[in-house]
């Protein structure tokens, strides 16, 4: 039966009386001192409170509370969320005086009423939401969650890890009930990423003790993490192997009997639900209620209020500056022919590639460190902040990797025990060029999203559900492509050809924006977008499709990039005009990072209070 998520979500939400814009009459709360300490004392309990929802985050930020449970993803759950969103916004909109808080708290209150609103507006559009496909779902997310977050020290921590694998089997089901409804009420992503969810969610179950017994053949992805964690806790004499046997037994019943028939559930659906999809892929604007949510996505996305319209011209203005700078470097590496005949070189030259075997997925692991470990060591000299967690290059999970697909990012723990992880999918090193490595490498660590998430993470006198609140797409997106940028200031791209690369990385950001557009908004077709991006940078056509069919799945944060790295960028040309000799680098980087991921309206106040400050001084 098809189920109204919006009707439903609101419908509760009202019967409440919690309208989030009007508030209801709640109790005073009882405040003995400054408004501003009162409101950060509600702040950290709205945050414990909000933490309860998900067992999964809970694990992210090094907890070991609720360790053996998994998140639930039915209607009910996202129900109670937007309830005690909507609740908790009026709360604090009834009980507070704005006027009376500090310059900061006004961000943290402006902050908490932005993230209540968002969470209340997606009510609207959990219809159109893509459940499973090809970007990181949760079909693959999750086992890779627990194979690289879940520490096991304990026998207790191994109980947990065994009742997760367990939980995933439930988990599944809920997912794969709201892509039902979600495909009754004519909401489909495109066939490729049907595909794709069936392969991956195989090869999750493929290998011991799923396919070929316990015994038999190479073992899934997760029994081998079961078999180390085991290994590990006899070898350390925390369990006896007595004990490890019934672990690798009720490990193995989680697996084939609870896990395993529930992604067989999931394949099972897929394929026979493939033929409804389309073929030819359509944006979103295509399916029911598009148009509005292609509007919302991008206003979730960028934090403004700019049209797809607007967004597009950005992107072909930007693609037309970014062609000159590229003209400008191919004159200095002696290349005699067009930029066009230059992507050709770039593109095919065997010199710009390691080789197609696991020494060159080393390789590539490697040369990304190293610039990473460079870099780091002018961290200092750009800022005062510097983040105390460590970070790891990794390759990708074998069945979640994929050819040309975009690298990623996993933060830390807040305590620094568990490192951030740079990701790179290196299973075809063809998709994978020299020059854009190093770039993507500050992106990715320092002095992009490592930087910025793990001091977000690990700042103190900052209310928690601003630190550890979660990603803003715009903010953490414009900052690790400004980063990109400012590691040339701090001395990265030596070599014309990485500073090349550099100029790829940001022009296939300006891509972006012209193609989600396209994509979402003016009907472009997946050979068209492919065509469009071929035209404009030398990235090989794998990346180019892997990254076009990308956009169709994640509709609207693709614009992200460009809109973040033109903001903070505007914003310091601001500083540094209005303080002139008193502009201090350290300072505005301290300022952009030091208040966790925030909306780009709310980023600016923040810059503009620094600005005051230093003049006041």
């Amino acid at each position: 039966m098809k189920i109204k998520f919006a009707a439903v979500l609101l419908a509760s939400v009202a019967a409440t009386g919690c309208d989030a814009m009007m508030g209801p009459q709640v109790a005073t709360i009882d405040c003995a001192t400054t408004q501003t300490e009162c409101l950060n004392e509600w702040f950290e309990t709205k945050f414990e409170q909000e933490l309860e929802f998900s067992a999964l985050r809970q694990t992210s930020l090094g907890m070991k509370t609720n360790y053996d449970k998994i998140d639930d993803f039915s209607v009910e759950a996202a129900q109670e969320q937007v309830m005690w969103w909507a609740q908790a916004l009026a709360e604090m909109e009834a009980n507070f005086d704005y006027e009376e808080l500090t310059d900061d708290a006004k961000v943290s209150y402006d902050m908490f009423k932005f993230r209540a609103e968002s969470a209340v507006e997606s009510a609207d559009y959990l219809e159109q939401q893509y459940i499973l496909h090809q970007m990181g779902a949760a079909h693959g997310a999750l086992p890779s969650f627990l194979l690289s977050q879940h520490t096991v020290e304990s026998e207790s921590d191994m109980e947990a890890f065994i009742a997760r694998i367990g939980g995933l089997g439930t988990a599944m089901d809920q997912l794969l009930v709201l892509a039902q409804n979600n495909a009754e009420a004519g909401v489909r992503p495109p066939r490729f990423s049907y595909d794709a969810v069936i392969a991956e969610s195989g090869k999750i179950i493929t290998g011991a003790p799923f396919t070929g017994g316990e015994e038999g053949g190479e073992p899934s992805a997760l029994w081998a993490g079961t078999e180390g964690h085991l290994a590990s806790l006899v070898e350390s004499g925390t369990i006896t192997q007595e004990r490890a046997d019934e672990l690798r037994e009720e490990a193995r019943i989680a697996l084939t009997e609870q896990m395993g028939p529930a992604y067989q559930r999931v394949i099972d659906w897929f394929t026979e639900d493939l033929e409804n999809t389309d073929e030819v892929a359509q944006g979103v604007s295509a399916l029911p209620n598009g148009e509005a949510f292609y509007e919302y996505s991008l206003g979730q996305m960028t934090t403004t209020d700019l049209t797809a319209d607007e967004i597009h011209d950005l992107g072909l203005a930007e693609v037309a500056r970014i062609r000159g700078e590229m003209e400008g470097i191919m004159a200095a590496t002696g290349f005699e022919g067009t930029l066009q005949e230059f992507f050709l070189f770039t593109r095919d030259d065997p010199q710009f590639f390691f080789s197609q075997d696991e020494a060159g997925a080393q390789d590539y692991i490697d040369r990304a460190t190293m610039h990473i470990d460079t870099l780091t060591e002018r961290l200092p000299e750009f800022f005062g902040r510097l983040p105390k967690a460590a970070l790891e290059v990794r390759r990708v999970e074998s069945f979640r990797e994929q050819d040309g697909a975009a690298q990623h990012y996993r933060p830390g723990t807040p305590d620094g025990s568990r490192p951030g992880v740079y990701y790179a999918h290196l299973s075809d090193m063809s998709a994978m060029p020299i020059p854009p490595l190093e770039a993507i490498a500050y992106h990715e660590g320092n002095p992009g999203h490592h930087m910025q998430v793990s001091i977000a993470q690990e700042l103190e006198g900052v209310p928690k559900f601003r630190a550890q609140g979660g990603f803003i797409s715009a903010y953490g997106e414009g900052w690790a492509l400004y980063s990109e940028a400012l590691a040339k200031e701090m001395g990265g791209y030596e070599d014309p050809y990485s500073d090349f690369g550099r100029l790829q990385s940001e022009m296939w950001r300006a891509i972006r924006l012209v193609v989600d557009t396209g994509i979402h908004s003016k009907g472009w077709t997946e050979d068209e977008a492919v065509q469009y991006c071929l035209e404009n940078s030398p990235n090989p056509e794998t990346v180019a499709r892997s990254e076009v069919q990308r956009y169709f799945v994640l509709p609207g944060q693709a614009t992200s990039y460009k809109i973040g790295m033109i903001r903070i960028q505007e914003l310091r040309a601001k500083a540094e005009e209005e303080l002139g000799e008193d502009f201090d680098i350290r300072g505005f980087h301290d300022t952009v990072l030091g208040g966790g991921a925030v909306p780009l309206s709310i980023l600016e106040k923040m810059v503009e209070n620094w600005i005051a400050s230093v003049k006041a001084d």
